[in-house]
């Protein structure tokens, strides 16, 4: 999720509310043009048929397709970002991998390459899939000026239909995450989360007829959807309260659209043979609502409230310097020991662990 500058701290704080990420998965053909076309479909035929991963969506997701703006707008491409992995900046929300990784990881696959970088791709590469996920971005228009998630939908089927470029049978499978830049624009729109809670019915109904549309138009076969995090533990909420708890409107607010989601897929699929709702909210609710999980060395996480880069001023951001280059954060000594790498994002060793939860749901379900 791509933190929005110049707000209030209850606008501020709604920037926790929603990003999006969307995962395609289809078992293409090996080869692939070089504009990231896979040559396959009817084009040709292989007895090497391999997955292939399709990347949409925001923050969560991006591994490098927001473009390097400068450091206020595009953290992701400075210093501290990429500190674990790949040891320096490369466009990841995170110290390390993202959870587009931790999916792709979980289908026995290496993650695909960013739509940004994909003229640079070999052939092998490109045959794994895509990423079009973005920071910023969300289901409905942000004012990031990045492209929604209809909008990186439509690169897709235009990829698969263009001439030389028909896609063939093979099973696709959509994953869908959600986590927060819909209702950030919502609640600076109307300063408050509560004018982002408003703002659910108008965004799950959207995500619906693009689940829709993946399914029919697309031709998935499986989609995978997430359900939100606990939204009001960021650090961007939790620093209003100086780290000692949430927000408990927020979490209502993710509590809301929860609900709405499991509404929108048992109606658009009452024998779940289609949609799975993959749960990511019971893990995050474990790891940072649990009071075992405390700042005692021998929890997992020293520090779950608390981000590992933290900005000296409340709008501030983890990566900030001032004019004559010096830092305006805090960085821990092992981002490993804390859940959060910033206001928003986790590190690298959570997703680790909320990976180790959904990993057989996913493999399980793909194998059906």
């Amino acid at each position: 999720m791509e933190r929005r500058r110049s707000r209030s701290p209850s606008a501020t704080a709604a920037g926790a509310l929603l990003c999006l990420a969307v995962l395609v998965v289809g078992v293409l053909l090996p080869a692939a043009s070089a504009d990231g076309c896979p040559a396959g479909g009817e084009q040709g035929r292989s007895r090497h048929r391999r997955e292939q991963l399709w990347v949409f969506g925001d923050s969560y997701a991006d591994t490098g397709n927001l473009g390097n703006l400068g450091r206020e707008l595009t953290h992701a491409w400075y210093d501290p970002y990429g500190k674990t992995f790949p040891r320096r900046p490369a466009g990841r929300f995170s110290d390390g991998r993202v959870l587009t990784d931790f999916v792709a990881s979980a289908l026995g696959m290496r993650t695909p390459v960013a739509y940004k970088a994909r003229r640079r791709a070999s052939r092998e590469t490109l045959a794994r899939g895509m990423n079009f996920a973005v920071g910023g971005a969300g289901v409905l228009d942000t004012g990031n000026f990045q492209r929604n998630i209809s909008a990186q939908i439509d690169l897709f089927q235009t990829m698969h239909h263009s001439p030389g470029c028909r896609a063939g049978s093979g099973k696709r499978t959509a994953l869908v995450v959600v986590s927060g830049n819909d209702y950030a624009y919502a609640a600076d729109k109307d300063n408050g989360t509560s004018a982002a809670i408003a703002y659910i019915p108008t965004v799950v109904r959207e995500l619906r007829g693009q689940l829709r549309r993946l399914r029919d138009e697309a031709g998935m076969r499986r989609v995978v959807v997430t359900n939100l995090h606990p939204m009001g533990c960021t650090p961007t909420f939790t620093r209003l309260l100086n780290y000692t708890g949430c927000d408990p409107l927020a979490n209502a607010g993710a509590a809301q659209h929860n609900a709405a989601l499991r509404s929108v897929l048992a109606a658009l699929d009452p024998n779940n043979r289609t949609f799975l709702l993959l749960d990511v909210h019971t893990p995050f609710a474990a790891f940072l609502l649990d009071d075992n999980n405390g700042d005692s060395d021998n929890k997992k996480f020293k520090s779950t409230l608390r981000p590992c880069c933290e900005s000296f001023r409340p709008d501030g951001y983890c990566g900030e310097e001032d004019e004559n280059g010096t830092r305006q954060y805090t960085l821990c000594d092992d981002p490993g020991r804390y859940f959060y790498w910033d206001d928003v994002h986790p590190t690298q060793a959570a997703w680790v662990a909320v990976a180790g939860t959904f990993r057989a749901a996913v493999k399980s379900f793909l194998s059906t």
